[in-house]
């Protein structure tokens, strides 16, 4: 069971051969699907709180 046996793995890989000892990949077909493209919704208009009456509000009751 050396580098030139005919039926041992390693045999099969120094002489670059295939067999049953030593099967070669199968290879499998890539097959590529398209991904439903999300539709993103629109966004909804930002409001502005008024901030500046609640702090006019607050500094009123401090006085």
């Amino acid at each position: 069971m050396r580098k030139g046996d005919k039926k041992s793995t390693r045999g099969k890989r120094v002489r670059g051969s295939y067999g049953k000892t030593r099967p070669r990949k199968t290879s499998k077909s890539v097959v590529v699907v398209e991904k439903p493209t999300k539709v993103k919704a629109e966004p909804k208009p930002k409001t502005a709180k008024p901030k500046a009456e609640k702090a006019e509000e607050t500094e009123e009751k401090q006085k």
